[in-house]
C-alpha cells in the first residue's frame, strides 16, 4: 500500500458484493423445477437497461442490446387487448371528444374530465358539477366488461388526455390514487402507438431467469390460443397471458440473478386502438409514465377508473359511492 502511494497511483480495493435483497412482493418468483442455483447480484446500470413486456408470455424480457439480454422475469397485472376499436369507431370517438373544449393540463397535455370534484390531500370529494360519463362511452364500457378481468367493472370517472409532440406532451412516473380509485385502471390508446414505461422504487430486488436469446428477440403478436378462443366473439385480440404460468418460457435449471428494482424499467408497447388494464402488482408496485420521446404523433387516451372498496358495498362511504355511480352510469355527462 505504501509503495503504491509512493508511486502516486490510486489503489483500488475490491468491494465486497452487496448482500442479496429479498424479492419484491409485487413481483412473485416463478415456481422452481428441480435444482436451482443461488441468485447472484447483478447490475444493469452500465447499460441504462430496459425490459420489454411480452403480453402473450406474461414476461418482461431483457433488451437484446443490453446486459439484460437473455434474462426475463414474470410481470403480472397487465392486460393488453389489441384492436379494441375499429378505425371507424376510433374516428367517431375522437370526433365526439373534439366537439367539447380541451383544458390545458400539465406537461404539455390537454384534458377533459368527467368525474366528481376531489381533494386527494384532504381526502374529500363531492359530486359538484358532475352529471355523468359521456354518452359515447356507454358502448365502450359495455364491451370492456365482457372480458373476465373486467367483470363487474363500474367506472365512476373518465379522464381524456390529448398529447402532441409539438407541445412536448408527457406524463411523469406516478401512481394513481388508491384512496378513491379501485384496483383496475383501464386506458384506451387512440390515434397513435406509444410506450407505457413502468418503473419501481422499491429497495428490494427482482429475480431474473434465463430465457432463450432467440425467444427474447421475438415480438408477440397474439395471445394464447385458449385466451383468444374465449374472447373470439368480442372483436378484439387479447394479447395478455400473464395469468397463465405455462407461457412463462424461462429456464429453471440455470443460475438466476438479482437486479435492484430501481434499475429496472419495463416498456409496455401500446398499439393504436388498443386497451390496457393495470391491476395487482402493476397497479400498486410499479409507477407508470409516458415519455416525450414516445409521443410521435397526436395521441388521445381515455382512462376509466372504478371506486375503491371504501366506497363500495359495505365500505365506509358506501352511500356516497352509490350516489356517484348512479350519476356516472347515467351517461349524460359533459366535461367538468
Amino acid at each position: 500500500l505504501s509503495a503504491a502511494r509512493a508511486r502516486g497511483k490510486r489503489l483500488l480495493v475490491p468491494r465486497e458484493p452487496p448482500r442479496a435483497r429479498s424479492q419484491d412482493p409485487g413481483v412473485p418468483p416463478l415456481p422452481r423445477q428441480g435444482q436451482a442455483s443461488r441468485a447472484r447480484p447483478f447490475s444493469l446500470l452500465q447499460d441504462g437497461q430496459t425490459f420489454t413486456y411480452r403480453p402473450a408470455r406474461g414476461l418482461a424480457v431483457g433488451d437484446p442490446r443490453s446486459a439484460a439480454a437473455g434474462w426475463a422475469f414474470p410481470f403480472p397485472g397487465v392486460l393488453l387487448l389489441e384492436d379494441f376499436l375499429s378505425r371507424a369507431e376510433e374516428a367517431e370517438l375522437v370526433r365526439a371528444m373534439d366537439q367539447d373544449p380541451w383544458k390545458p393540463s400539465q406537461s404539455g397535455r390537454r384534458k377533459q374530465d368527467y368525474g366528481p370534484k376531489v381533494n386527494f390531500k384532504k381526502q374529500k370529494l363531492r359530486a359538484g358539477c358532475f352529471i355523468g360519463l359521456p354518452s359515447f362511452s356507454q358502448d365502450i364500457v359495455k364491451r370492456m366488461k365482457a372480458h373476465p378481468i373486467l367483470e363487474g367493472f363500474l367506472p365512476v370517472e373518465q379522464c381524456n388526455l390529448d398529447y402532441l409532440p409539438e407541445r412536448g406532451s408527457a406524463i411523469d412516473p406516478h401512481f394513481d390514487d388508491w384512496w378513491l380509485w379501485g384496483e383496475r385502471l383501464v386506458s384506451l390508446n387512440l390515434l397513435s402507438k406509444t410506450v407505457l414505461s413502468m418503473s419501481c422504487e422499491s429497495e428490494n430486488s427482482i429475480q431474473l431467469f434465463a430465457t432463450p436469446r432467440q425467444e427474447s428477440e421475438k415480438s408477440d403478436q397474439t395471445g394464447s390460443p385458449q385466451t383468444s378462443q374465449n374472447c373470439k366473439n368480442n372483436n378484439f385480440i387479447p394479447t395478455s397471458a400473464c395469468e397463465n404460468s405455462d407461457n412463462w418460457d424461462v429456464d429453471h435449471t440455470t443460475p438466476t440473478k438479482l437486479v435492484p428494482c430501481k434499475e429496472v424499467t419495463v416498456a409496455v408497447h401500446l398499439p393504436r386502438r388498443s386497451l390496457v388494464v393495470l391491476y395487482g402488482a402493476a397497479r400498486y408496485k410499479w409507477k407508470h409514465a409516458i415519455h416525450r420521446k414516445h409521443i410521435e404523433h397526436r395521441r388521445v387516451c381515455i382512462t376509466f377508473r372504478e371506486l375503491s372498496t371504501e366506497f363500495g358495498l359495505g365500505g365506509k362511504h358506501e352511500k356516497l359511492g352509490k350516489e356517484l355511480l348512479d350519476i356516472a352510469l347515467s351517461f349524460q355527462g359533459k366535461p367538468v
